[in-house]
């Protein structure tokens, strides 16, 4: 089988999820690239999206980086919300493991079934598993622990990403990844490091037989991570 590295960047070219080009920030920062997961908008990208997720971690339960018995997924609001949804469907329908999915409201319900929770009630002891998109600077996991711990104490066994930008965190000579790893830890699993995703762009052809990523992309590229990677 293809290397996952090399099918999931197909998929976010395929998805127009992933572009090269020259892109600002919210940082500020000048990137090469830019990822976009709010392009995952309908039933098969993000039915693919959460495939590609179980697929990674059922790959670390067998690498041991995560534990088998993990009860349920959480998605922070909004974007975690269908990941969550698509990733512990896949899950159960593709490797036979029955998780559930959890995520946050906005604000706290007061009427009805309350709480700032919604899908599998969280309890004590119970193992939950974060996922996210791509981790810039942990804000979503930092915002989401907290949350988690308030209604119960779970245990949060780990984070699975779909790219790792592989930069420093701010104020840091760590990465992103790295410093929530220390912070709270548990490993960050990324299902691709941007490395890996232009070592894989680098192979791939445009439809009329010309390289995807041109000289000058390779080399900003490269520039890009020098300066911030970490």
């Amino acid at each position: 089988m293809t290397p996952i590295d090399e099918r999931f960047t197909e998929f976010l070219l395929e998805s127009g999820a992933l572009k090269f080009g020259d892109f600002t920030l919210k940082s500020g920062r000048q990137s090469p690239y830019f990822i976009n997961a709010g392009v995952f908008n309908d039933g098969r990208k993000i039915a693919m999206f959460g495939a590609f997720y179980a697929e990674k971690i059922t790959s670390a339960i067998a690498g041991g980086t995560l534990p088998s018995d993990i009860a349920t997924i959480f998605g922070p609001a909004y974007k975690g919300i269908p990941l969550a949804v698509s990733t512990s469907i896949a899950l159960t329908s593709m490797h036979g493991m029955e998780v559930g999915y959890t995520f946050d409201r906005k604000e706290k319900k007061d009427h009805g079934d309350g709480g700032i929770l919604v899908g599998m009630p969280l309890k004590d002891g119970m193992k939950v598993l974060l996922v996210d998109d791509v981790m810039s600077a942990g804000t979503a996991v930092r915002e989401a622990v907290p949350k988690l711990k308030s209604v119960a104490n779970v245990d949060i066994v780990g984070c699975v990403i779909s790219v790792d930008r592989m930069e420093k965190a701010n104020g840091s000579e760590i990465s992103a990844v790295k410093a929530i790893e220390e912070e709270f830890g548990f490993p960050v699993v990324s299902i691709v490091k941007v490395s890996e995703i232009f070592d894989a762009a680098s192979r791939m052809v445009t439809v009329d037989g010309k390289p995807l990523l041109d000289d000058d992309i390779k080399t900003r590229a490269n520039e890009y991570l020098a300066k911030y990677g970490a």
